[in-house]
C-alpha cells in the first residue's frame, strides 16, 4: 500500500505529474520526500517528476542517506525504461514493416504516438509494450509476422481471440511486449455500446493519421475502457490530448468521434475528472457538452480526484468500489447507435 499524502502533497503530486505545470517552487523534507515519490512512480509519471524536481534544486534535499539512495534507484530506473522503450520501438517499427510487407494495414497506437505527438519531451513518456491495432480479419496473418519477427504467445488462444488482444513476448526477451489487437475495447460486453478498431479510427482520422482527435480518443477509452483510472498517467495522456486540440473545430471532431465510438458516457467522465485533477477549463467544458444521461451524472460522481489519488492508499477500498461501479454502469448502459 502507497504512503498516504496529506491535501498538500498530493497538489504537489499533481503539479510534478503535468508536464507543463512549472517546477515546485518548495519541496517539504526528506521523509515525505520519499512517500511522495513511491506516489510517483506508481502513478508512472516519474520522469516528468525527476525532471521538474532536479530543476527545483532537489540536489538539496539529498543529504538524507535514504533519499540519496531512493534518488539513486529511481534515476536507474528511469534509464532502465528509456532502454527498454528505445528496444521497443525497434522492435515495433520491424514488425509494422514486415506487416506492410504482407500488405497488412496497421498502425501502432498508444505508448511511442502519445510520447511523439502530445509530450513535448518524449522522456516524459516511457511506455512498457508496443500495441498495434489491425482489421479483426487480419488478425492470423499478422500474428504470423509477429511470430516470424521472433516472438513467442504470451496468452491463450482462446481468450485472446475472444478479447481481440494478443500478447506476444520476444523470445530472448521476455520483458518486450507486443500486443495485437483487432479492436481497443476488449471487454465483450462493453464492446456492444463502445468500439475502438481499425477502420473507426481511420473515419476519424480523416485524410491525415493520428489526428488530434483521434488520439484524444484512444486515450479516454485506454483510461476508461481498459485500465478503469488505475493511475495518473492516464490522465496526463488525456490532459496532453485535450492541450493538442489546435481549435473548436478539432474540439467538434473529437465529440463526434464519441458519439461515433459510443464512448459519451466515457468521454464525460475521463474530461471532467483531468479538468478537476489538473485545473484544466479546456477538458472541463468539453465534458460539459456531452448531454449527460442518468449513467453519465452517475459516473462523474463516482469518478473523482480524490478516487484516482486513493488508487493504493488508504482510500484504496473505496477508490476501488467506486471504480467497479463505473465498470458496472458502462455494462449496463445501452447498445450503442449504429453509425450510418
Amino acid at each position: 500500500m502507497l504512503p498516504a499524502l496529506s491535501r498538500a502533497e498530493e497538489r504537489l503530486l499533481l503539479g510534478l505529474a503535468d508536464p507543463e505545470a512549472p517546477a515546485p517552487e518548495e519541496l517539504p523534507p526528506a521523509p515525505r520526500m520519499l512517500a511522495l515519490l513511491d506516489n510517483v512512480e506508481f502513478h508512472g509519471v516519474l520522469p516528468i517528476a525527476m525532471r521538474k524536481l532536479g530543476a527545483s534544486g532537489f540536489d538539496r534535499l539529498a543529504q538524507d542517506d535514504a533519499l540519496k539512495a531512493r534518488l539513486a534507484e529511481l534515476r536507474e530506473r528511469i534509464t532502465v525504461a528509456a532502454g527498454q522503450s528505445m528496444l521497443l520501438r525497434y522492435h515495433g517499427d520491424r514488425i509494422m514493416r514486415g506487416l506492410a510487407g504482407q500488405d497488412i494495414p496497421a498502425r501502432i497506437v498508444k505508448g511511442p504516438v502519445f510520447a511523439g505527438k502530445l509530450y513535448g519531451q518524449v522522456a516524459d513518456r516511457p511506455f512498457t509494450d508496443i500495441d498495434i491495432l489491425v482489421r479483426q480479419a487480419d488478425i492470423p496473418r499478422a500474428n504470423r509476422v509477429i511470430e516470424e519477427a521472433g516472438f513467442r504467445l504470451g496468452s491463450g488462444e482462446e481468450q485472446s481471440a475472444a478479447l481481440q488482444e494478443f500478447k506476444w513476448l520476444e523470445k530472448d526477451n521476455s520483458s518486450l511486449l507486443v500486443e495485437l489487437h483487432g479492436n481497443l475495447v476488449h471487454d465483450g460486453g462493453m464492446r456492444r455500446r463502445l468500439s475502438l478498431n481499425f477502420d473507426e479510427l481511420a473515419v476519424i482520422d480523416g485524410d491525415g493519421t493520428d489526428s488530434p482527435a483521434t488520439l484524444l480518443t484512444i486515450a479516454v477509452v485506454h483510461a476508461a475502457g481498459g485500465h478503469k483510472f488505475h493511475r495518473l498517467q492516464l490522465c496526463v495522456d488525456v490532459l496532453q490530448a485535450v492541450r493538442a486540440l489546435p481549435s473548436a473545430e478539432a474540439e467538434d471532431k473529437a465529440l463526434a468521434a464519441a458519439r461515433m465510438a459510443g464512448v459519451e458516457l466515457e468521454f464525460a467522465t475521463v474530461l471532467n475528472v483531468t479538468g478537476r485533477l489538473f485545473g484544466e477549463p479546456r477538458a472541463l467544458a468539453l465534458a460539459d457538452r456531452i448531454e449527460p444521461d442518468l449513467g453519465t451524472r452517475l459516473a462523474r460522481r463516482l469518478i473523482t480526484p480524490n478516487i484516482l489519488l486513493k488508487v493504493e492508499s488508504g482510500g484504496r477500498t473505496r477508490s476501488r468500489l467506486s471504480r467497479d461501479a463505473f465498470r458496472w454502469i458502462q455494462r449496463l448502459t445501452s447498445v450503442r447507435p449504429q453509425r450510418a
